[in-house]
């Protein structure tokens, strides 16, 4: 696949993510209410409550993801997400 492919590839991957990962977050339970019961975000916050002594440590991946669930990714974040999506995409465009 050609150069213009690559680009192309990138800014749709990047712009999908973007919108994806809001979605994802609360298909996974991490929504603006708190960890829904019985998601696989509860088994995460049981699993590092578990590691940590009971208590979910702030800062740790459970605790961002919940603040990304309740308020939404942040502006680095969300370059984040769609640099890094949108380079795979790319990268696999060129590979193709």
């Amino acid at each position: 696949m050609g150069l213009l492919t690559a680009v192309i590839a990138t800014a749709v991957g990047g712009a999908g993510a973007v919108v994806a990962a809001p979605l994802v977050l609360t298909a996974v339970g991490f929504t603006a209410g708190g960890i829904a019961a019985g998601s696989i975000a509860a088994s995460m916050m049981s699993t590092a409550a578990l590691a940590n002594g009971g208590a979910v440590a702030a800062g740790g991946t459970v605790a961002l993801l919940q603040s990304a669930g309740v308020v939404g990714l942040s502006a680095g974040a969300t370059g984040a997400v769609a640099g890094t999506t949108g380079g795979i995409a790319g990268l696999v465009a060129l590979l193709i």
